[in-house]
């Protein structure tokens, strides 16, 4: 059964009380011949977006047979051909420490010697000694089972592990252990003892099981169900050993539709809106497998407004994907990256604000930047070495609820990550898991105005002018009356239909904005005027 509380994410009132607010979770699913996309949303906001290539040969989970080319004594390391363009790096402590039992069952079985792939009357092999030789562990030409862990990125080959594991819904299967562990996000002693207790009494000879945080509160029978099809798994992917080619695929991960809803789907999902016929299906036989009673969530999504500008996304990535993230009342982000590391810089702008002074200011800058830093991780899906420079602040008090709220907000992140404290510089240092090429999309545009120089989408000309406006209706100018002067084109936009965009104003601010067209401006240019024609933005 499903904990229905899990829909209400805790919310802290100023006094310290705890109120419950319901939150939307959304998977939408864009299919094109080419790709297809995933966007997380989060009460209508972007929190994650994904593509899945039909060229993606290297996915993280892929398991493969392949050969060793070179041992490097000095690396510690060897590599390896797994069939792409560049050997994959395999280092001596991603051997796994069963790495002799490993190769004995690979040999066996390829031959033919060995039927039963159980591991129940396997005889295990000594571990390899942990701080061992490269050169003493696998040979030239050596057949290995091999895992991606980190897919090709840049100018390197995949990263891969030859302890391998198999990942399902609330359990990993760890072949050639006998190893039960809990995911630390499982806080509850009891809960951690009763999940090893029964795992233990279901698990298999020869296999080591890591309990999944979403297994917390399952009963044996969904644990078992889950074990018995990574064990079909294991079995189907034995059986291609004896006569798969070097190198070669022998267990696909699946799908990234269905890895993204075993990874992150649970009760507090309100929708699934897929606009493919195939993949609707796919998705909706795998909720069904997963969590039946959620199978009416999966929804068809048939229209003639593409899905993604339905649902706000493609607004959310012009927005957030270029080198500045606005954030709310003209504060923002300036997001830079290198080779080695990737710089955040937090900026209040022209920040009008009701904080007595400097210091709460930059308390409240910055703890709405590191609500945006945490989404923009995983939003680009950054990793490596992230450096972020937040305002300064005077205060210790204010530095520790900085970075006890950064921290809160990353829980969420499903990448290893690792945040340090705030240095004396204002400036907190962020480890990030790399396993995939971050998300990189280009948000600049041809300029309309007929210039080679691109500039930046004009979807967001709207959200620029609102959040000036805001200002300036905030200050003096307000009451000496506000004449915005801009482009024909985009003043129809702004003043036609009903209710128009300039009412919409009227409404919230009750203020009217005379608009002006002006045939001398380019397409993205504007500028506010009061009444006696002086501009004043």
């Amino acid at each position: 059964m499903f904990n229905h509380l899990s829909l209400l994410d805790s919310y802290r009132e100023p006094r310290g009380e705890y109120k419950l607010i319901q939150v939307n979770r959304e998977l939408i699913v864009r299919s094109s011949s080419e790709a297809v996309d995933f966007a997380l949303l989060k009460d209508g906001k972007l929190t994650e977006l994904y593509k899945e290539e039909d060229s993606n040969d290297f996915a993280v989970g892929d398991i493969l047979i392949a050969k060793v080319r070179k041992p490097v004594t000095g690396l510690n390391a060897a590599f390896v051909n797994v069939g792409y363009e560049k050997d994959a790096f395999l280092h001596y402590h991603d051997l796994g420490p069963q790495l002799a039992s490993m190769l004995k069952f690979i040999k066996k079985v390829s031959t033919g010697k060995l039927k039963d792939y159980s591991l129940k009357d396997f005889q295990f092999e000594e571990d390899i000694d942990k701080n061992g030789s490269i050169g003493d562990a696998i040979k030239v030409n050596q057949s290995l089972l091999v895992q991606i862990v980190k897919e090709p990125i840049s100018t390197k080959g995949p990263r891969i592990s030859s302890e391998l594991s198999i990942a399902g819904r609330y359990l990993v299967m760890v072949p050639f252990s006998d190893r039960v562990s809990v995911s630390q996000k499982i806080e509850s002693k009891e809960e951690k003892d009763r999940l090893k207790r029964l795992v233990r009494s279901i698990k298999p000879k020869g296999f080591g099981v890591i309990i999944r945080t979403v297994a917390e509160g399952k009963k044996v029978a969904e644990l078992d169900k889950d074990l018995q099809n990574l064990l079909n798994k294991w079995t189907v992917m034995c059986k291609k050993l004896q006569k798969a080619p070097h190198p070669s695929k022998v267990l696909v991960e699946l799908n990234r539709a269905s890895s993204i809803l075993r990874d992150v789907f649970n009760d507090s999902y309100t929708g699934i809106h897929v606009d493919d016929e195939t993949l609707y299906g796919q998705i909706k036989d795998y909720v069904h497998e997963i969590a039946p009673e959620k199978e009416s969530i999966v929804k068809l999504y048939n229209s003639s407004v593409p899905i993604f500008e339905k649902f706000g996304i493609e607004r959310q990535i012009k927005t957030s994907f270029g080198r500045t993230a606005s954030m709310s009342k003209g504060a923002y982000l300036i997001i830079e990256h290198t080779e080695a590391l990737h710089v955040i810089d937090v900026n209040s702008g022209n920040r009008s604000n009701k904080a007595k002074n400097q210091e709460d200011t930059a308390l409240e800058v910055n703890l709405l930047a590191a609500t945006e830093i945490a989404r923009q991780l995983r939003l680009r899906d950054m990793g490596g070495i992230i450096v972020v420079d937040f305002i300064d602040m005077g205060k210790g008090e204010h530095r520790k609820k900085l970075f006890d709220h950064l921290r809160d907000e990353m829980k969420d992140d499903r990448a290893k990550h690792k945040i340090l404290p705030p240095s004396k510089f204002g400036l907190i240092q962020i480890t990030r898991q790399r396993v995939r090429p971050e998300m990189n999309i280009k948000t600049s545009e041809e300029n309309p105005n007929g210039t080679s120089q691109e500039v930046e989408a004009p979807i967001v000309l709207i959200d620029k002018i609102i959040a000036d406006l805001e200002k300036l209706l905030k200050g003096p100018a307000r009451d000496n009356g506000i004449t915005l002067n801009i482009h024909p084109f985009i003043a129809a936009y702004l003043t036609k239909g009903f209710p128009s965009i300039r009412f919409k104003w009227f409404m919230e601010h009750k203020k009217w904005v005379k608009i002006q067209p002006r045939d001398a401006y380019t397409y993205l240019e504007y500028r506010f005027k009061d009444n006696d024609g002086k501009t004043i933005y």
